[in-house]
């Protein structure tokens, strides 16, 4: 049976057990969950610093881990299914999640004092376990101020104020943060954070919502398509994307250029939001 290796976790010599009944391999592994530590880090197609990335875990987002060699986890992210490597010594114990960042970054501080200098910074969608004390969280890194978060059960209602909270971030293959991202990263944590699961690539992004004829209006939230670029409507004329011209997010009309002799087309999704 024919499998994505992109979000079926198999290799050669191994392959997840809940792929057991669907092909044979010579060995099978239950995954063990881990948690991405205080830094977001790069989920890579093989193991290796230089090897290209495929996505970005954030602080928080578990990985389901299948093996361990020389120091690199090999798995799947247990939020989307891509499949990847990533360092093991940046994965941690799991925690229940409290609370989410919604700003493009949160500031940890060393003490609950607000005019404390903060010690690091979180991205935007880190997930966090912690108590609330007053003004801040208290969690295992530190404190952050609750005016940059939101309990984990009160999504955001609108994707697009979400991704534009991330405008002029530069793009970055593989990157879901404001120091880097891509087109299909930033579709996806904007829906994320308003509670709708969504795939990591655009291919599979292309199966959500429902087709918008090329007759109807476009209205603000609707996806558009083009190959393997995906961006978000603002209204029904502009969209936020990570744009291929300017190479960072931006608002301005989706283009969908098409060569001589292409098959590539618009695409355009609606969500129930």
């Amino acid at each position: 049976m024919a499998l994505d290796p992109r979000l079926n976790a198999f290799r050669q010599d191994i392959a997840d057990v809940e792929l057991a009944g669907r092909l044979f391999a010579p060995h099978y592994a239950r995954a063990l969950i881990r948690s991405c530590g205080l830094f977001p880090t790069f989920v890579r197609e093989a193991p290796g610093d230089g090897e290209p990335a495929v996505s970005q875990l954030l602080p928080g987002e578990e990985f389901a881990v299948l093996d361990l060699t020389a120091g690199w986890a090999w798995g799947y992210c247990a939020a989307d299914r891509r499949v990847g490597y990533v360092e093991a010594i940046e994965l941690a114990d799991p925690l229940p999640t409290t609370h989410v960042v919604i700003e493009p970054t949160a500031p940890v501080q060393p003490d609950p004092d607000p005019l404390s200098p903060p010690v690091a910074y979180l991205p935007l969608g880190s997930r966090l376990h912690g108590l609330s004390k007053g003004a801040v969280l208290e969690f295992e890194g530190g404190f952050v101020p609750l005016s940059y978060l939101r309990p984990v059960g009160e999504p955001e209602e609108d994707p697009v104020a979400v991704a534009t909270r991330l405008l002029g971030a530069p793009y970055l293959p593989g990157g879901r943060t404001c120091q880097g991202i891509d087109c299909s990263g930033l579709v996806q944590l904007s829906l994320q954070l308003c509670g709708i699961d969504c795939p990591r690539d655009a291919k599979e992004q292309r199966g959500l919502g429902e087709e918008v004829p090329e007759s109807a209006p476009l209205r603000r939230g609707d996806l558009l398509f083009c190959d393997d670029h995906v961006g978000i409507m603002v209204d029904d004329r502009m969209a936020i994307q990570v744009s291929p011209a300017a190479q960072k997010v931006a608002v301005e009309p989706f283009t969908c250029a098409q060569p001589a002799g292409s098959a590539s087309r618009l695409e355009r999704r609606r969500l129930a939001l």
